[in-house]
């Protein structure tokens, strides 16, 4: 038994020593570059899907091994670390810096959920669509962790609106009335009773990593770990969890700086086939849009059906009295909103430059008319939207936000500088080194498959699924993608996968987005098991959920997911990229096998 102890305390390091000699042979025996090649490609992936290394430095990898096998020079290798997605991701990052420090996006939040109501059905798709609305802008993480304590809170004040109206039952059935269990409401923005949870601040774009960057913690109250008074007050606890972290997810699916899988995608895409310039961030959320929006209705049907029923008749009923608890349910909304106060001058510029920066993104090259891109025509394809997030990101340190004050020796205070809307020691807090490192190495490894003549190889094998219809080849990659995301990161899945679809669909002679794009977005559909993604883990850490209940609800959202998601690539999505027809700017395969 101490043996095996050893064995499990030592699991990972184990795991790397054997993974890189068992394989060994595999490049010593055949000794080509198409075998090296797959031994590193191997053993990347082995370490990515087991974690037994950090996925940063798995992603190091390539720049180690490629120039000791001799597939790429040191130099090449490490160019492939830094590019166009970088720059666009630091922009990103700019806005989202600006957006949490200056408590926008709980304005927004706040706000989507008093517009809807208080009905529990309602509720829940408010908090849905304020969660995914977030999501498209900022990180599927840190959207979860902001936006959760708000909706636990008004969980909580659910069950405790119950608990007195129980109470006052049993007092007017006993002839009396305790005054002491009125409701106690908050006067002029002062804290309700309600449970209150604590959230350490979650680094930005963090998301689909498989690693959480820093854990919610929560007081150890009456709230949590209490016997819930009925079981329909534990219900709406579940449902509240899942909506957010399951619409955190569907949000990030609409833009291409939603989450890092859709950004791995379209810098892959444009490198491999920088002749089709079809992929922006307008054509993107053309497509995306419409799916995004029927899987989150489809969700919120669904999970509703599943913890507390569906009621047409109550919902769309008007004029009917609002019940205690949705009283206290409103009431905790009203709270939280006025505690933010009359909006500020920085939340107005920041929000400014939010929407200056989706206006340019979508009117760059929206294809049915010209965009702001011809007035760079002398120069076709240098101006990307990276350029647009550069601009907007490199404002937030310029604008100024408030004066900085000092006071004389006489007493007088007066300034002497100003204070930008972010700094850049705030900005490196959310900036996320570790997905631009692990995205860096998926790209050094698709130019190591590319130049060993690896994708080839794989391609030229795998072009007898030729034979089977291509909405059947779609739907296999589909649920291979969405099984191996619920074990394996996103951007780890994401990553691996890309060179080896890429070149199946040029070996079966299909417009490679025919099978890129529905592979890409069925990457997202991690929704069965806590530790699938950080937004799963984080709603998880509240102590509402089982495992059984995120199993039973994420199944349905996966089936939802690519049922939508196979509709879409058969129906609106075709006429967009001309998906029937094999593009002229898709290479044709070569005859290339391995020996």
């Amino acid at each position: 038994m101490k043996f095996f102890s050893y064995i499990m305390v030592y699991r990972r390091f184990l795991l790397v020593v054997l993974t890189v000699f068992v394989l060994l042979p595999l490049p010593i025996v055949l000794h080509t570059k198409e075998t090296e090649c797959a031994y590193i490609l191997f053993v990347v992936a082995i370490f990515w899907l087991t974690e037994a290394l950090p996925l940063s430095v798995t992603a190091l990898l390539p720049s180690l091994m490629f120039p000791m096998l001799g597939i790429m020079p040191s130099k090449k290798v490490a160019s492939a670390y830094f590019k166009d997605f970088h720059l666009l991701l630091i922009g990103v990052i700019c806005l989202a810096t600006s957006i949490e420090k200056w408590n926008l996006h709980k304005r927004i939040a706040l706000k989507m959920v008093m517009i809807v109501g208080v009905n529990p059905a309602w509720l829940t798709l408010g908090f849905m669509s304020s969660t995914a609305f977030l999501s498209m802008w900022l990180s599927n993480t840190s959207t979860a962790a902001m936006v959760m304590p708000i909706a636990e809170a008004v969980a909580q004040q659910i069950i405790n609106a119950e608990a007195e109206v129980e109470a006052t039952q049993m007092t007017y059935f006993n002839g009396s009335t305790n005054h002491g269990l009125e409701i106690d409401e908050s006067v002029n923005g002062h804290e309700t009773n309600e449970r209150k949870e604590k959230t350490k601040p979650v680094p930005v774009c963090n998301n689909d990593t498989g690693k959480i960057s820093s854990k919610v913690e929560l007081e150890k109250n009456s709230g949590m770990g209490t016997k819930y008074r009925t079981k329909k007050g534990h219900m709406i606890c579940k449902l509240m969890c899942l909506c957010i972290a399951y619409s955190s997810t569907i949000g990030g699916l609409t833009t291409i700086t939603g989450t890092s899988t859709n950004l791995i995608f379209a810098e892959y895409f444009n490198t491999r086939y920088p002749d089709c310039r079809c992929l922006n961030f307008g054509s993107w959320f053309t497509f995306s849009f419409p799916a995004a929006l029927i899987i989150l209705l489809l969700s919120w049907i669904w999970l509703q059906w599943l913890f507390l029923g569906f009621n047409f008749k109550e919902m769309f009923k008007c004029g009917k009295t609002k019940t205690v608890q949705q009283k206290a349910c409103a009431e905790v909304i009203k709270q939280e909103y006025q505690k933010l106060g009359p909006i500020r001058y920085q939340e107005i510029v920041t929000l400014v430059l939010f929407i200056l920066m989706a206006l340019l993104w979508f009117s760059r090259d929206p294809g049915f008319v010209p965009g702001w891109s011809v007035l760079f025509s002398e120069y076709p394809g240098f101006a990307t939207d990276s350029t647009v997030a550069l601009l907007i990101g490199l404002l937030f340190f310029l604008i100024p936000a408030k004066k900085l004050t000092k006071t004389t020796p006489t007493g007088e205070i007066v300034a002497f500088d100003y204070s930008p809307l972010i700094t850049w020691k705030e900005f490196q807090s959310f900036m996320p080194w570790d997905i631009a490192i692990l995205v860096g190495g998926g790209f050094a490894l698709a130019d190591g498959c590319e130049e060993s003549g690896l994708s080839n190889w794989i391609g030229n094998k795998l072009s007898p699924l030729g034979s089977l219809p291509v909405w059947l080849i779609i739907l296999i990659s589909s649920l291979m993608v969405t099984s191996l995301t619920e074990v394996a990161s996103n951007p780890a899945t994401i990553t691996l996968l890309l060179p080896i679809l890429s070149p199946l669909a040029e070996a079966i002679h299909v417009n490679p987005l025919y099978i890129l794009i529905p592979s890409t977005l069925c990457t997202s559909f991690a929704f069965l098991l806590p530790v699938a993604n950080p937004p799963n883990a984080i709603v998880f850490s509240y102590g509402h959920l089982k495992v059984i209940d995120m199993v039973k609800a994420g199944l349905g959202v996966n089936i939802v997911g690519v049922a939508v998601v196979m509709l879409g690539i058969c129906t609106w999505i075709v006429p967009m990229f001309d998906l029937y027809t094999y593009p002229s700017w898709a290479p044709a395969m070569s005859n290339e096998t391995m020996p």
